[in-house]
Order: C-alpha cells, then structure tokens, then sequence
C-alpha cells in the first residue's frame, strides 16, 4: 500500500487519479487540515503518522504537490517524533530541495520506499521536441540555453527551478514566492516598458537535487501567466519537468501564438 502526502496545486489530483486508474491501494495524507483525508499530517506528530501508516501495512510514500515551508509550524511534538525535532527544525529553515532531502531520510529510517509522483504519472512527462504550433527560433533557443545555464548556477544554492531571459540577459529569477510571483514581476516590468513580445521562461530541476520529490511542474496556469507577461514561449528540461493537462496548456500557447520547447540536457 502507498501512502500519498498531498501538497498544494493540480499534482497530487493528478497522481490520486492515476492511483485509482491502476488499483493501486493507496491512502491520503493531507497537509490542509480543511481538506479531507484518511490522515492529516502536523510535524510535531510525524513520528507517530508515520509509525500509524506502517502499522496499517503502509510500504511507499509519494509527496506531490507544493510545500509551504514557511505556513508548516511543528508545534506540539508527541514522544515518536521528539527524536527528530532538531532535524525537522533545521530542515523547514532550508531551501524546499535540503528539507525535502531531510524528510526523505526519515521516510527511509522508517522503512518507506519514496515514489515518484513522474513513476506514477509517466504520461506528465513530455517527450522531447515542440508540441506546439510554434517553434522556438534561434535566438530564443539561445536565450533558453543562456536560461539552463543560469539555473544550473544557482541551483546548488536552492534558490529557485525557473527564470526569465530575453536577449541572452537574466530578466527575473524564481524564489521562494513562487512561479507565479515571478512572472507578475515580468509583466509589470515589460508593460511599465511597453516591451513587444519576447523572453523565455526557462524551468528545470536543480542540479542533483533527489527527484522523487519536487520535480518542477508547469500547467495551463502557467501558461496563462507567460502569456500575460508578454514572453514568447517556455522551455522545459525533458524528463525534468512536468506538464499538467497538457492539451490545455499546449492549446492555450498555440493561441497565443507562443511555443513550449521540450529540451534535451
């Protein structure tokens, strides 16, 4: 059985969907309290969540969907989870890939195997090429290589999985508020210049970060933002991201006459 600890956004539907399809027994543990859900996960009760699940005849973990590390307080810890409070305490003051690499571990200690959310959804990984109407032209492909280099630098520091670059130059970078903050940023900045269309939205995971967890997503909201910022397409590491309903957010591109570039790294 899995035990699948649901996060914010459209993944953790996608991989509850994707479970059922498949009768895979599963049960769902939920990070939002007001959402239902066979368990409901606080910090300072992760030891004994964790030893209920195994109990239960729980043998693999899947995380999908977004963590608010800042919204998660550890709170009250019981006795099972007190050995590992400093390392829970340290993990949520980290960037999201060294607090997710913390709470694999401790998976692992207990036992769990950790499943990727791409292992269960293969399909939300696009194969490598444009699906859309438009292909990226030469100096946007220049402006998504120059996009993968910056990432590949900052990743070690944990900072962010995207960028936007327009004429080789760095115009935002992804940080703790988000994809969409980021690209409301864009926008401000390309409609205060009365800028044309351009740039590229570059999203890939950092360098050597565990990628059973926090692979990057993208989706038709996403597109929706690119599109409102004025850029002239996304590209995506192949393999590395993954795209939500994609015949939505393909279709919503070609009608904006931008492209989406599957890349190979």
């Amino acid at each position: 059985m899995l035990a699948l600890f649901r996060g914010a956004g459209r993944l953790p539907e996608c991989v509850t969907d994707a479970l059922t399809r498949n009768g895979k027994a599963f049960v769902t543990c939920q990070l939002d309290a007001t959402i239902p859900a066979e368990y409901h996960v606080t910090l300072g009760h992760l030891g004994s969540l964790l030893a209920t699940l195994k109990d239960a005849g729980v043998a693999q973990v899947c995380m999908a969907g977004g963590l608010d590390r800042t919204a998660l307080q550890i709170g009250q810890t019981d006795e099972l989870t007190l050995p590992l409070l400093m390392r829970l305490q340290t993990a949520m003051s980290l960037g999201d890939a060294a607090a997710l690499a913390v709470l694999h571990e401790i998976f692992e200690e207990f036992g769990f195997q950790v499943v990727a959310a791409q292992t269960i959804c293969p399909d939300l990984l696009p194969s490598t090429g444009h699906p859309t109407r438009k292909s990226p032209d030469p100096q946007e492909i220049a402006d998504a290589l120059r996009g993968f280099a910056v990432l590949d630098q900052i990743g070690p520091a944990d900072i962010g999985q995207g960028c936007v670059i327009e004429a080789r130059q760095v115009v935002a970078i992804e940080a703790l508020p988000g994809t969409a903050a980021m690209l409301e940023q864009v926008q401000a900045f390309r409609s205060a210049r009365s800028l044309p269309r351009g740039g590229v939205f570059v999203k890939a995971p950092k360098p050597g970060q565990d990628r059973r967890t926090d692979l990057p997503v993208i989706g038709p909201d996403t597109a929706d933002q690119a599109i409102a910022a004025g850029l002239a397409g996304i590209a995506i590491e192949a393999g590395g991201v993954m795209v939500l309903d994609q015949a939505e957010t393909i279709d919503a591109l070609d009608k904006a006459g931008m492209f989406l570039w599957v890349a190979a790294r």
